[in-house]
């Protein structure tokens, strides 16, 4: 009887430890769970970024996040009302999340360096050199929080080449002590012609580099990255990456081109 007694202490001991360590109620999904499917979505939204043509469709996107839910036996309400739970308890949350970075930085890294080793010179008078994927995270706790590119093209780029790096931004307020910062530089021959440039705000951000029209392009480089020292914002969405190259002269003509589009354009109202 004692034995039988000992044995069904130990065992409602265990339950009670299992039940105090257990964080998430009855119906919301568990840190693992919750970890595991948070991969899978990010993933998901990298391909609809990738291949947006492929999910141009608001139904292609359902599709591919419905497929999701399948394969961890749970319904969109379930992981909704998981999100509002997990969202009242951002401590919990936070190391969720923590965990989810960890786990896709460690398939990044798995990877090796994704960026082409040089993108191949074109006569075409525009062309987009980015070497790298098009979206990229800033968020506080990364080891570098930001992206590096150097491209050293087969074949020098033309005399006088234009580069524009562009892309569009989501979370940057204007409270926030650091902000994200770009530098685009271009080698020629003896020469080096830097631009630095802050992001000041959300939506549309470009910045120019014009070379010397003397000298071809040797290689182009540099980097978007933001102070870790701030720890007062989430993260920070860069996406649609591209750094386009203009022949001497073109860009200039493009936006003449452009502007005389604009100016006819029969619906516009004068």
């Amino acid at each position: 009887m004692r034995s039988k007694l000992h044995t069904y202490s130990i065992t409602a001991l265990l339950g009670c430890l299992m039940i105090a360590c257990s964080k998430t109620p009855d119906g919301v999904l568990s840190e693992k769970k919750m970890q595991a499917i948070q991969v899978d979505m990010y993933i998901a939204e990298a391909m609809i970024d990738i291949n947006s043509r492929e999910f141009s469709e608001q139904a292609q996107k359902e599709a591919l996040f419905q497929s999701i839910f399948r394969k961890y036996g749970i319904t969109q309400a379930e992981y909704d009302s998981s999100l509002v739970w997990y969202g009242k308890h951002l401590d919990i949350y936070m190391k969720v999340f923590d965990r989810v970075l960890n786990d896709l930085n460690s398939r990044q890294r798995a990877l090796g360096d994704v960026q082409a080793s040089a993108a191949p010179t074109s006569k075409q008078d525009s062309v987009d050199i980015w070497p790298r994927r098009t979206f990229v995270y800033l968020e506080p706790k990364a080891l570098f929080n930001g992206v590096t590119f150097n491209i050293k093209p087969e074949k020098n780029y033309p005399s006088g080449s234009t580069f524009v790096l562009g892309m569009n931004v989501w979370g940057v307020r204007k409270d926030m002590k650091y902000k994200p910062e770009v530098q685009l530089c271009a080698e020629q021959a003896d020469t080096t012609v830097v631009v630095n440039k802050t992001i000041e705000r959300d939506g549309h951000f470009e910045t120019t580099l014009r070379t010397v029209s003397t000298k071809q392009v040797k290689r182009v480089y540099g980097r978007i990255f933001m102070s870790s020292a701030d720890s007062s914002y989430y993260k920070i969405y860069l996406d649609s990456l591209n750094l386009m190259r203009y022949n001497y002269g073109r860009l200039e003509q493009a936006a003449k081109d452009t502007s005389a589009i604009t100016l006819e354009n029969p619906l516009v109202k004068k």
